[in-house]
């Protein structure tokens, strides 16, 4: 990375690409911030910035070298891809850290199960300038990017027809919407949206809190 690069990501202050560490603050929070930058569009995190765009450095390049390396291989299921860069800055020392977009989607903390469990797995996405974790319908949808599930010659049932009926006089709808307006279980309307978003007949969209609406495609 050039010098001129890290000034204009420090410039443009965090956001879906970006997040500032003053200092390695624990191994698992390090690993909610890498999982979520690999499960969404990958990222930058850069240690020894403040959130206040301040450059304060770090102490030891190689210290946060090897902790950072640790998080990756140890802390994170399927381990992470990531590469490491260090840059003076004002006479402070800035590690960046990239993650890219990973093609092995969900990562989550690591919880030593051999089986991939979605109603406990910490999986983490990012979400403007904050990792959240991530529901189960969007574990879903990354395991399914990740396989290659897009549902082909899909045909829609009632509860799909019920979901356009109700989006052509409504912005969006959210699972529990679905679940009360047709007396449905939370997870039977989770899985009907799910399946209209791996059909391209839905989008689905992620508020800052981390909660999850669908909407039509435009």
């Amino acid at each position: 990375m050039k010098r001129n690069d890290l000034k204009e990501l420090i410039e443009d202050g965090e956001n879906v690409h970006c997040e500032f560490k003053r200092k390695f603050s624990s191994h698992e929070k390090i690993a909610r911030e890498m999982i979520a930058f690999a499960n969404t569009k990958g990222g930058y995190l850069l240690i020894g910035v403040d959130d206040n765009k301040d450059i304060v450095g770090v102490e030891s390049e190689k210290s946060e070298s090897e902790l950072i390396k640790d998080v990756a291989q140890n802390f994170c299921e399927p381990p992470l891809d990531f590469s490491i860069d260090y840059m003076d800055m004002h006479g402070k020392e800035v590690v960046i850290v990239e993650v890219p977009e990973s093609n092995k989607k969900p990562h989550r903390l690591q919880d030593y199960k051999n089986e991939f469990d979605i109603n406990n797995a910490v999986v983490t996405i990012r979400v403007k300038d904050k990792s959240v974790q991530a529901s189960k319908e969007m574990v879903r949808i990354l395991r399914a990017q990740t396989n290659n599930l897009q549902l082909k010659n899909y045909s829609p049932g009632p509860e799909e027809k019920f979901v356009f009926n109700y989006l052509a006089n409504h912005e969006f709808i959210t699972v529990k919407e679905l679940s009360k307006a047709i007396n449905i279980s939370d997870r039977r309307a989770s899985r009907t949206l799910v399946k209209l978003v791996r059909a391209n007949l839905l989008m689905i969209h992620v508020k800052d809190n981390g909660e999850e609406y669908f909407t039509g495609i435009e």
